[in-house]
């Protein structure tokens, strides 16, 4: 400090507003000031405004204001100067009675910021209270019998300064009988105890005067006096004696009025008068004697007002014990009173707000407010909270004060407005709560832009609609109030083939619905894409944009377009060429057409609508192909002309005609030089050749209808045999098998065949096939004879093999499924086995054979076909030696009409034999067939 002292001046003020500066920053937020007691009403106390680092104008401007929890104002601010001066009488033992410090304690609230200085005021005590004793004059009575030294406890007195101001001393008159000699107690306080210096001889003086001073350590020194007037007694030389020095209870605040809370007891060794013990209560000027009473005979202490922590904390209740004659004991009873929570935590609102814009940014303040509870320890311990998942929190700030600040942005949209209540609750059991209700407004900004629900729209409008034709609506939602929730709509600009959009659609501005304002053409344009914009009336406006695809829907407005063949621009024919050797199937052009829609409204089909020669020239219903149908004929004209239709599949359809010129000729270099002279031939010949071809299927027809006459008549001959021999019984039991093998044989092999018809779109697909089994070597039952003629049952298309088969009967365990065991194309074709259904000229034209020769010799009578049994009857072109064991046994191979399955020979397996088909004429089987 001498250092800084020798520094110049200038930098000696520097260094010491660099110290002050650190100083108030160690302090900031609490201002501490000393002010005596009993000084005049506006007297300075502090500088608020230089310590807070502000002009003295400035803590007005700001709005400074003392803040204080219910009491009564002690101090006031100077809005002038700044500065802090008492606003009245100030008396310290009043405030804080013996605490050895006397602090206030208040706030200062800068409005503008809503700030916090906590501010703390000791109150200096001076020497304004003189000691003094309970009562003015003391009787004491002494027995004459009592020694030297005998101490006789006198009353204190008291002070209600403190430090040095305090009582410090007492003394006594001089005299020849007594001392006064001062005791220190365990609370600090002195006590005076009489004496006896020298026995006493109540026939010199029976009464004894004396002067008890108080004197305390101020300055000036004030004293207080107390006269004792002793009386010499005889004999009585004990004195009550209590049973503990001291006594100590607990009370709750809440104990009821009444109530014995202690019983005090002192006994006296005397006997007789001298040992009746009386208590007595010691006046003191407090107000504990109000609180309690003390009854003189038993020393019960009761309650008779009631108890309150928050006014004391405990009571000292000062009791004499005084025996018959006068002799007395004094004893302290401490009476600790127990707080309970018994008050609520209370509220005091510095400042709140009623409303705040929704844009405001976290930690805005809402309210200041302080939380206070009049108990103590964990009953006064508050915690404030608030309900959850609201957007605010509480901080905690000096003194018990609060902040209720935001959390996050706000939104009006999701919640308009809170009502939010605060709960105060201390840590009392049962723990106390007090709530608080603060309503708060969220005003609304225009923070949200318009939104459509759907990201993209997607509408469709038939080609050639009429204008102003509504197209579709879109709608925008903005969850704003008010004009920032008004939208209005408009198309962005944009181009469509050169024109601006606007030419093509319109939107209503307060609808959404958008309109067009021509017709429009799917083969322009299919598809048009447009944004449209949703603008709010906020301030500035917020905007969205949607896509919004419109789709024009195709309508079969176009015929199909032939794009080849192409007709020539020099005014000849187009000619297509086929040499006259082209096999069936021959690729001779291919008719290649467009339709400008699309869809089914451009799906194409041909059909050959004309020609010159039917039947010669098939054109492929969607490939356009034109193929020959047939070998072409040395009769058939040089030159062809047909009609190929192009159809689409709209509604209707529309079609479009080309005429194509086909030019026949073995040599196309031959065709080249006469394609201008070329005419269709005219050739009677071709009328002739008709003819025969017709002829020649009513020849066929004729054949036919012959073979199904006789195969008619075998079945009634077959009947009638079946009805003799049922009359005959059992007459032909012994009749040998092989005279029935001609007969039976070929009635089983006629009717054993079924049919299959399978028919396709083209009739020229269709085919019918009678594939049977051969019972040659077998003899048929009488059940396998009466088996339904399968040439005169109706046949069923493949449409109808469902209904069919639900009326069959499952087929027997003598059925065998074998994949080379079927005819055809379900069967196997390699020929490897025996058995397999013919299929070349020659095995046919045998079967037939056999089957005309048998049916012959069957007509005639004959039990054996041909001259001998197994020969079937079969002419000498094949010879005797051609037996039934060469003819393939067909049972193997009967295909069931919409089955996957054939016959086996489950006669053979009965009698252990392998099928007719099976391996032992497998090598002599492949043999024929290679043949």
């Amino acid at each position: 400090m001498a250092a800084l002292l020798n520094l110049p001046h200038r930098r000696r003020f520097v260094l010491l507003c660099l110290l002050w500066a650190a100083l108030w920053k160690v302090g900031a937020g609490q201002m501490r000031y000393s002010v005596p007691e009993e000084i005049e009403k506006g007297s300075f106390v502090g500088s608020v405004a230089k310590d807070l680092g502000l002009e003295p104008l400035a803590l007005a401007e700001r709005g400074a204001r003392i803040v204080s929890r219910g009491r009564t104002q002690l101090f006031a601010l100077n809005p002038r100067n700044g500065s802090l001066v008492t606003a009245g009488r100030i008396d310290r033992e009043e405030l804080c009675a013996q605490s050895a410090r006397c602090l206030v304690s208040f706030n200062i609230l800068l409005e503008d910021k809503l700030s916090i200085y906590s501010v703390e005021v000791e109150i200096k005590d001076i020497n304004d209270n003189a000691p003094r004793f309970g009562v003015e004059e003391v009787e004491l009575k002494i027995s004459e019998t009592t020694m030297p030294g005998f101490r006789i406890p006198l009353k204190s007195a008291h002070d209600a300064d403190v430090g040095e101001n305090t009582l410090q001393k007492y003394e006594i008159n001089s005299n020849d009988h007594f001392s006064l000699d001062v005791r220190s107690g365990m609370d600090g306080n002195k006590y005076p105890e009489l004496v006896l210096g020298r026995a006493l001889d109540r026939e010199e003086e029976a009464v004894h005067y004396l002067v008890l001073k108080a004197l305390d350590g101020g300055d000036p020194i004030r004293s207080g006096t107390s006269r004792i007037r002793v009386t010499v007694l005889d004999v009585n030389d004990n004195a009550p004696v209590f049973t503990q020095p001291e006594y100590r209870v607990s009370v709750p605040e809440d104990t009821p009025v009444g109530t014995r809370i202690l019983t005090v007891t002192a006994t006296d060794a005397d006997e007789g008068y001298n040992a009746q013990v009386t208590y007595f209560l010691e006046k003191n000027p407090e107000e504990t004697s109000e609180v309690f009473e003390l009854k003189s005979s038993s020393g019960e202490i009761t309650i008779i007002k009631s108890l309150d922590y928050e006014d004391a904390k405990f009571h000292e209740i000062d009791i004499e014990a005084q025996d018959g004659p006068g002799l007395l004991t004094r004893m302290k009873v401490i009476v600790t009173v127990l707080d309970v929570n018994d008050n609520v935590p209370e509220f005091y609102m510095t400042s709140a707000t009623s409303s705040v814009p929704e844009d405001s940014p976290p930690g805005t303040i809402i309210a200041l407010f302080n939380v206070h509870d009049r108990d103590s320890g964990q009953n006064a311990f508050i915690t404030c909270s608030l309900p959850e998942n609201l957007p605010f929190k509480l901080e905690r700030s000096v003194d018990s004060y609060h902040r209720l600040v935001t959390t996050r942005v706000l939104d009006r949209e999701q919640f308009s407005s809170y009502n939010i209540t605060v709960t105060a609750k201390d840590g009392g059991s049962p723990s106390l709560s007090t709530d608080a209700y603060i309503l708060l407004q969220v005003t609304d900004i225009n923070d949200n832009p318009p939104t459509f629900p759907h990201t993209s729209y997607s509408a469709y409008i038939p080609e050639n609609n009429p204008r102003g034709a509504s197209i579709f609506s879109v709608m925008a939602c903005d969850p704003d109030s008010n004009d920032n929730a008004h939208v209005t709509y408009s198309l962005a600009e944009d181009t469509l083939q050169s024109a601006p959009l606007s030419s093509y659609i319109s939107i209503n501005s307060d609808t959404g619905v958008l309109y067009a304002l021509r017709s429009f053409d799917y083969e322009q344009f299919c598809e048009l894409q447009l944004w449209v914009t949703a603008q709010d009336g906020g301030n500035p406006p917020l905007s969205t944009n949607v896509s919004v695809n419109i789709f024009v829907l195709d309508q079969n407005d176009n015929t199909p377009e032939i794009l080849y063949p192409a007709l020539p621009t020099d005014g000849s024919t187009g000619v297509e060429l086929a040499p006259r050797s082209a096999e069936p199937g021959y690729l001779v052009t291919k008719v290649v057409a467009v339709d400008r829609d699309s869809g089914q409204n451009a799906w194409l089909s041909y059909r050959l609508l004309k020609a010159s020669e039917p039947g010669l020239f098939a054109v492929g219903l969607h490939t356009g192909e034109v193929r020959t149908a047939r070998a072409l004929l040395d009769r058939d004209a040089l030159k062809q002309s047909l009609v190929v239709a192009v159809q689409d599949h709209g509604q209707p359809p529309l079609s479009a005609t080309v005429t194509l010129t086909v030019a026949v000729a073995d040599s196309i270099p031959d065709i080249l030089t006469d394609l201008g002279s070329l005419k269709p031939s005219v050739d009677p010949g071709d009328s002739s050749l008709t003819l025969y071809l017709v002829v020649a299927v009513a020849a066929v027809s004729c054949v036919f209808l012959a073979f199904v006459i006789v195969l008619l008549a075998l079945r009634l001959r077959h009947w009638h045999t079946s009805r003799l021999f049922q009359a005959s019984g059992s007459g032909l039991a012994g009749v040998p098998a092989s005279q029935f093998v001609g007969v039976d044989g070929v009635r089983a092999f006629l009717q054993t065949y079924s049919h299959e018809v399978s028919l396709t779109a083209d009739s020229r697909g269709s085919h019918v096939i009678f594939p049977q089994p051969n019972y040659a070597d077998t003899l048929i039952s009488q059940e396998s004879c009466e088996k339904k003629d399968f040439v005169s049952e109706p046949q069923f298309l493949p449409e109808d093999k469902e209904e069919t088969f639900s009326q069959q009967a499952p087929p027997n365990t003598d059925w065998r499924f074998s994949q080379a065991q079927r005819p055809g194309t379900s069967g196997s074709q390699n020929g490897d086995e025996t058995g397999t259904w013919p299929n070349n000229q020659f095995d046919t034209e045998m079967l037939q054979a056999m089957i005309l020769a048998s049916a012959s010799e069957a007509a005639d009578g004959s039990s054996t076909l041909g001259g001998g049994a197994g020969t079937m009857g079969l002419s000498a072109r094949y010879g005797p030696q051609f037996t039934l064991q060469h003819v393939p046994d067909y049972r193997q191979n009967v295909y069931i009409p919409g089955s996957n399955a054939t016959l086996t020979n489950a006669a053979g397996k009965r009698d252990g034999k392998a099928p007719a088909g099976g391996n032992g004429n497998k090598k002599k089987s492949g043999k024929k067939e290679k043949k």
